[in-house]
């Protein structure tokens, strides 16, 4: 008997998809045929605007984020030698003052700085409204700064009589994870509840303190604070 060809199923599976790949193939070259100009003209578009995002980066953004940072590093100087006036309204010479700094230098990472030292010359001035205002809009992720602007608010309440506003900054200054201020922050968050009468916040917070920063000045001081916390709480 001879002998018949006997095509398998998955033989015609495999011969099924193979012809359907080639049809797809054949539509999308038919399709690019077809369309190449518009194709062409899209991709050149897309290139032009690559193109220009990283020249508007090299030729705008890099030098004026270069003049911003050499601009800024005057200020900075003023600030250290504690001349916030000069720090904040310039010199009439080569600066011109973090309030304008902030206002030519817009959309710069050193702009967003010169308004956490524009809020702490109020600050250091007794200004404590303004420091406020402009600490409040600095959104710091360095784990040293951020923990420290946040503090600065809630020493500006205190200073302005209003302590039940400043003890959530506190608060939230020393929740700031490895943060080696925590146990500053701490500390006043308890004096903060204290001086409101809620002594049975303090203790909590001052024993908080104890058990998570022992080693440190304000733990291996709290202790008094605590008995105190402890006799005075209803």
């Amino acid at each position: 008997m001879a002998n018949k060809n006997v095509v398998s199923k998955p033989e015609k599976k495999n011969e099924d998809l193979g012809n359907n790949v080639s049809e797809a193939l054949s539509r999308s070259e038919q399709f690019i045929e077809k369309n190449q100009n518009t194709l062409l003209i899209a991709l050149a578009a897309v290139l032009v605007v690559v193109a220009g995002i990283v020249l508007y980066n090299n030729k705008v953004v890099a030098p004026r984020n270069q003049a911003a940072a050499e601009q800024l590093f005057r200020g900075e100087s003023y600030f250290a030698a504690d001349s916030f006036a000069l720090a904040l309204s310039g010199d009439d010479v080569d600066f011109v003052g973090f309030e304008q700094f902030v206002n030519d230098y817009k959309h710069t990472k050193s702009a967003k700085l010169a308004k956490a030292y524009i809020g702490l010359c109020y600050m250091n001035q007794g200004e404590y409204d303004k420091a406020v205002k402009y600490l409040k809009q600095v959104k710091a992720k360095d784990i040293m700064v951020s923990p420290a602007l946040v503090g600065a608010v809630g020493d500006c309440y205190v200073e302005m009589g209003e302590t039940a506003k400043a003890v959530g900054y506190f608060e939230k200054a020393a929740k700031v994870h490895n943060n080696l201020l925590a146990p500053i922050y701490l500390m006043k968050a308890g004096l903060a509840y204290e001086s409101l009468g809620d002594y049975a916040a303090a203790l909590k917070v001052y024993q908080t303190l104890k058990k998570e920063y022992p080693l440190t000045q304000e733990g291996t001081e709290v202790d008094k604070y605590i008995e105190r916390a402890k006799l005075l709480k209803k």
